[in-house]
């Protein structure tokens, strides 16, 4: 028992927190900055209704993040896309259908299978028409009865010559998905959880409503992904968090390495000239779309792909400085800095490896045909679909890097000397 005991405080994060800064068990106990026994839970709530603290927030916040927010909040409402940014294309409507039967193609039995579809969406709906499909031995995923499908529509005088296969229908098992992990989000994380939600529908509202539009517009994709990514991370950080003073130095953080960011993703992107057409979609987005400019599309990707990462970080680094503060209101700016990256480099090392193997996943059919040609690495990493995903991997990474000490700092800044300066104040 009593060595399971001591597993149980070795593992024990508050004590780690305490020995970062030196600070004996029950230390705090009377002050109202804990629940005064040593191996309880600190009360961070303390730190955010100090005096002190929400009077050095409120000039952050009043000097930089109130700024910020209401530039990003104008510009998104200047560029915000007014009208159809819609373009003609093959394909502009959709329906889906339920296969009823599959057979033989009855003039080219050897080329596709021909199913028997009735309409469950669309204007023609109940409707029984005949569509070709792909014959089952061509294809990985074939076409059963029973299944959804996608299908495209035409204008055509006759119903059957209106519609064609296009994909399966996948929209149910995605739901499943979305519906499994929303349980498990609530059931961990409650009332928190709940509102993480809410701010995961607003990020969708603010691609599909503004991000992604505004770019089809016409304007500077850069401009658009950093006023977007701004606005996603204050709703989402306020949202999940609260209003306080340790969310609002996690979003000044979160705003500091987005632009830090940005600047290097713009500068290596010209430095390893890649042009952004060997981005997936690319050349058909330009096909479409031929105003888009791919390089800050290329740009774009990097800091939104980045955002997600840059939030976990800004806010694990705040709610330690808080921790630390909490545990030790007396602690100095250099010992919470110092404390607070040592607590800081596991989290970075961990978060840079999974942002890197992110980018190495999705690039992976590439790097495999590589490999299959045995090609020399160095004219592996040349290739513009290689270099890309380099520079996005080791450019996220650096603005996960610089969060961890622009955070750390700030919130250095606001917590130090609490109990110090309370009695300065006093006297």
């Amino acid at each position: 028992m009593a060595s399971r005991n001591v597993g149980r405080r070795r593992a024990d994060p508050k004590r780690n927190l305490r020995r970062a800064l030196d600070i004996p068990p029950g230390h705090g106990h009377g002050h109202g900055h804990g629940h005064g026994h040593g191996d309880h839970v600190v009360d961070t709530s303390v730190v955010n209704s100090d005096a002190i603290v929400a009077r050095r927030v409120r000039i952050v916040v009043a000097a930089v993040l109130v700024p910020l927010l209401l530039a990003a909040v104008v510009a998104m409402i200047v560029m915000w896309p007014g009208g159809d940014v819609k373009v003609a294309s093959y394909q502009t409507a959709t329906a889906r259908g339920e296969v009823t039967a599959v057979k033989a193609c009855p003039n080219v039995k050897d080329q596709c299978d021909e199913a028997t579809v009735e309409l469950t969406t669309g204007a023609d709906k109940g409707a029984v028409i005949p569509v070709q499909v792909p014959k089952a031995g061509q294809t990985s995923i074939p076409v059963k009865v029973g299944q959804s499908i996608m299908l495209g529509v035409q204008d055509a005088p006759k119903v059957a010559d209106r519609y064609s296969y296009v994909d399966h229908d996948r929209t149910k098992p995605l739901l499943w998905l979305a519906a499994i992990f929303a349980v498990a989000v609530v059931a961990l994380s409650r009332w928190r959880g709940f509102a993480a939600l809410i701010a995961l529908a607003v990020t969708a509202v603010m691609l599909t409503q503004f991000i992604l539009p505004a770019i089809l517009k016409g304007e500077n994709a850069l401009l658009v992904a950093v006023v977007g990514g701004t606005v996603i991370m204050a709703i989402a950080l306020f949202l999940t968090h609260g209003i306080n003073a340790e969310s609002s130095i996690a979003l000044s953080g979160t705003v500091a390495a987005l632009g830090l960011t940005v600047l290097l993703g713009w500068f290596f992107t010209k430095f390893c000239q890649l042009s952004g057409l060997a981005s997936e979609g690319a050349s058909g987005a330009k096909a479409l779309a031929p105003d888009i400019d791919l390089t800050g599309l290329l740009v774009a990707g990097m800091v939104i792909g980045a955002l997600g990462v840059l939030d976990d970080v800004t806010v694990t680094q705040a709610a330690a400085v808080w921790e630390l503060s909490a545990a030790n209101p007396s602690a100095n700016r250099r010992e919470l800095v110092s404390a607070g990256l040592r607590i800081g480099r596991t989290h970075v090392a961990s978060v840079v490896n999974t942002l890197v193997l992110a980018y190495a996943g999705a690039a992976l059919p590439i790097l495999l045909i590589f490999a299959i040609q045995d090609l020399p690495g160095r004219a592996v990493l040349s290739t513009e679909s290689v270099a890309m995903e380099v520079v996005r991997g080791l450019v996220g990474s650096l603005g996960i890097i610089a969060a961890v000490p622009l955070t750390t700092a700030l919130a250095a800044m606001a917590v130090a000397d609490r109990s110090r300066d309370l009695v300065a104040s006093q006297d």
